[in-house]
């Protein structure tokens, strides 16, 4: 199937192929909610919306661009079947659409997509769809679907590097505009992975909506798009950090990053930790169960003391896209850790302790804080040495009381060591 990369198209020709994929999809999925958002608008002073696509089918927006591109396949190429690369929500959607339009599909996930992720793929896809487990991350994965499509004469359903997919994509911009009665968000704020919905989006509001301020926000684990900006073409990241799954992408798209060039939008790079804390924030708060691409968006709106925080004006509509609720629960006390540590309520130390009675007892009394509680404590006694060494996990009840601690720490008897959050050590705790 063409995906009419030549000629480039222009931003005006994308945002008509986003009304044509909007007359596509109707009657397939119903609008998704946009909701607002009492936490976040009394944080910013600004009236926040949140674009559930977590409510969607399959629960995110990926269904949007998968069954764009598969409803326009010919007969032959339906019959040949299609085959996808996804770290699970993609793979949902293609997965959908393979039932809907009675299309055989093969769908390579990464061995890192959650489990959670893999038993939707299948529950929404069977008897269509056939799982495929192989490669570590998504662009890993991806190089497999490639060459098995290559092999097998099935249609490849990219995740993002399509322009039918971008299309379908952004609806999710097109909708926005229509739930907010025709009038335009005063900022729009979305997760980026590849760049499809940032440049389906971005297209359609330049066109419709230009005054709109548009924001892209990728994980430090895989900012891959703000890499190829800076590089002037797509660039493959050495690793990527794979925990925010929905958008951990180690090289932007060839067909997205050139017409990301060519939008007014602002990127910006936030922490894994900065999300895990939005989770909780929206789980804890505002009753939301999010995975952790779907927090992207909104963890911008957070205004911590170790947040990276966009500003945004008193009384303005932003809205941010909650792009997925796939999360799996067993990924929950993960997500608790970084979130401590990014708050600086949790710090790992390397203690070494005088080998004598009452050590410990005085650590506790002098150096631990009244709010303080130490969660993880590994020590071996080496009878022949002077001084013990032990993992200490620390976490306080206020991440302003950290000075103090080691203030402390360094008045006391024992010798004590940081564990550096960038060490292969810190890596192996969290």
């Amino acid at each position: 199937m063409s995906d009419f990369l030549a000629p480039a198209p222009s931003l005006a020709e994308i945002a008509g192929t986003v009304d044509a994929a909007a007359a596509t999809l109707r009657g397939v999925m119903e609008p998704t909610p946009l909701q607002f958002d009492a936490r976040l608008s009394q944080m910013t002073g600004a009236r926040v919306l949140l674009k559930r696509e977590d409510l969607s089918d399959v629960r995110s927006y990926k269904l949007r661009g998968a069954y764009v591109l598969m409803s326009a396949l010919s007969a032959d190429e339906r019959a040949a079947g299609v085959i996808c690369a996804s770290a699970g929500n993609h793979a949902q959607g293609v997965a959908f659409a393979c039932k809907a339009l009675g299309i055989d599909g093969e769908i390579v996930v990464p061995t890192t997509t959650p489990r959670q992720k893999r038993d939707r793929i299948l529950a929404l896809g069977e008897p269509y769809v056939h799982l495929i487990v192989a490669g570590e991350t998504y662009d890993a994965s991806s190089v497999i679907a490639r060459e098995r499509a290559a092999e097998q004469g099935r249609t490849l359903v990219p995740a993002f590097d399509h322009l039918s997919v971008v299309a379908g994509q952004g609806t999710v911009a097109r909708e926005v505009v229509a739930q907010l009665g025709g009038k335009a968000p005063d900022v729009m704020i979305l997760p980026v992975g590849g760049g499809g919905l940032l440049v389906g989006c971005g297209a359609w509001l330049e066109v419709h909506c230009p005054g709109t301020r548009l924001v892209g926000v990728e994980p430090a684990g895989a900012a891959c798009v703000i890499a190829g900006l800076e590089q002037g073409g797509p660039v493959s990241l050495n690793k990527i950090d794979t925990f925010v799954d929905g958008a951990a992408v180690g090289r932007a798209g060839d067909v997205t990053l050139p017409l990301i060039m060519e939008l007014p939008i602002e990127m910006m790079v936030v922490s894994e930790g900065q999300v895990c804390s939005e989770m909780l924030a929206l789980y804890q708060s505002d009753g939301i169960i999010s995975e952790p691409a779907g927090a992207l968006a909104s963890s911008v709106l957070r205004a911590g003391p170790h947040d990276v925080t966009l500003g945004v004006s008193e009384g303005q509509t932003v809205v941010c896209v909650l792009s997925g609720g796939n999360n799996d629960i067993s990924r929950y006390s993960e997500v608790i850790e970084r979130s401590l540590v990014h708050e600086g309520r949790k710090h790992y130390l390397l203690v070494s302790f005088p080998q004598e009675p009452g050590a410990l007892r005085r650590f506790l009394d002098e150096v631990l804080g009244p709010n303080d509680d130490i969660v993880l404590f590994e020590y071996t006694k080496k009878s022949n040495r002077e001084q013990g060494p032990a993992l200490v996990g620390i976490e306080l009840g206020n991440a302003a009381d950290y000075p103090a601690l080691m203030d402390r720490l360094e008045s006391s008897p024992v010798t004590a060591e940081r564990v550096d959050p960038t060490s292969t050590l810190y890596r192996y705790l969290v």
